[in-house]
């Protein structure tokens, strides 16, 4: 070990320059999108129901993981020198982690919120009720926590020294891996387990939520009534299948650097938290209604 130069920073060379104007304009309207959500969320009393308990919450999650990489890559198309350093890069990965785990898990309680309001409307104030929300996202918080927390400890063995390039615009933690001089199987065996936990955690819970909608929307003998009923889970639908489809696409295949993975990772790190808030809204009469009244409120109180 004594032969090797450690380093004290990583230089990201992930995107163009070119790109600064374009990923500036999408974390504006990321960081609007959202709080103008959350902000509905919270003022409109039509929409304190479990669903939008939940969407608060997702939208919450979206600014945080946009948050955690953007800034910094913006910082980077206008510094020449596009470094971070070591200890801001594991920071980085531990956030980074923590808002993917956390939404992973919170995805699939709404998947089951949607199963109960579709399946059992009758009853399904009784089942998904507020202190339930409230343990549902502590644990989903708590999870992904438990999973970043334990990745980063373990980042903390190895050593980097080398080359301390890294050919993405983040700190994820798969293109770390091969820049370190000590051995890192123990780092990508455990962040395999977190991965296939966290799957086996959240899909099962999907893919069964989704089996008996669709199976409960078949049984609806009105087309009118099979149209309101998957009116209210094809949003979600769409923002889990553009989350999951790309996260285990980039977690499932080995690091590369290639430019695929830079635009997977764009994908659902980036553009997912941008597209959210607009899926829910522009799907979503409840939302569009209560935007129309917090607006007409705003107008009254000017006028």
């Amino acid at each position: 070990m004594n032969n090797f130069t450690f380093f004290t920073e990583f230089i990201l060379l992930g995107l163009s320059t070119m790109l600064f104007v374009l990923f500036l304009g999408i974390y504006l309207l990321t960081l609007m999108g959202n709080l103008v959500m959350i902000l509905v969320i919270r003022v409109d009393s039509h929409l304190q129901t479990p669903m939008y308990f939940f969407l608060g919450h997702l939208s919450f999650l979206d600014l945080s993981f946009s948050s955690v990489t953007v800034p910094k890559m913006l910082q980077n198309f206008l510094s020449q020198k596009k470094s971070i350093s070591v200890w801001g890069c594991i920071t980085q990965s531990f956030f980074f982690t923590l808002s993917g785990g956390t939404e992973a898990c919170l995805l699939s309680a709404m998947a089951y919120d949607r199963y109960a309001a579709i399946c059992y409307p009758l009853v399904y104030t009784m089942v998904i009720n507020r202190p339930l929300c409230i343990v549902t996202v502590s644990i989903a918080w708590t999870v992904g926590f438990l999973i970043s927390l334990m990745n980063i400890l373990f980042i903390y063995k190895l050593h980097f020294c080398g080359s301390n390039i890294i050919p993405h615009f983040s700190c994820e933690l798969p293109p770390l891996f091969p820049l370190s001089c000590t051995d890192p199987i123990v780092n990508e065996i455990l962040l395999a387990v977190s991965c296939a936990f966290l799957g086996l955690l959240t899909l099962p819970l999907i893919l069964f939520s989704y089996s008996r909608i669709i199976s409960a929307i078949l049984n609806i003998r009105s087309s009118e009534g099979q149209a309101k009923a998957f009116s209210t889970c094809s949003s979600h639908l769409t923002v889990v299948l553009l989350f999951y489809g790309t996260a285990l696409f980039r977690y499932i295949s080995p690091a590369s650097g290639s430019v695929l993975e830079r635009v997977v990772s764009i994908q659902y790190s980036v553009i997912t938290s941008l597209v959210n808030p607009l899926i829910y809204s522009l799907k979503n009469q409840e939302v569009k209604a209560a935007l129309q009244r917090m607006l007409k409120q705003q107008k009254c109180a000017l006028g």
